[in-house]
């Protein structure tokens, strides 16, 4: 499992992609997890098995283990 690292008040875009029950999970669900995580202004699209997500890293920067259900992430610039 790669190691990811995000960054104190940086946004991130990723590409989750559910199996089997995890599909029936909906959007709300999924930005939970999120917000659970830590993640602030979280917002979801799409169904069943692939959403995009993006969110806020409000903590400190902090590294993890990529769960299998992340297909990319990525840091969204800022406009």
């Amino acid at each position: 499992m790669m190691n990811f690292t995000v960054h104190r008040n940086k946004r991130y875009r990723a590409t989750i992609r559910l199996v089997l029950l995890e599909q029936l999970a909906g959007n709300d669900a999924v930005a939970e997890a999120l917000r659970e995580a830590g993640f602030t202004n979280v917002s979801v699209e799409g169904a069943g098995a692939t959403r995009v997500a993006e969110a806020t890293w409000p903590l400190d920067d902090a590294s993890a283990p990529l769960p299998s259900q992340l297909v990319s992430v990525s840091e969204v610039e800022e406009a």
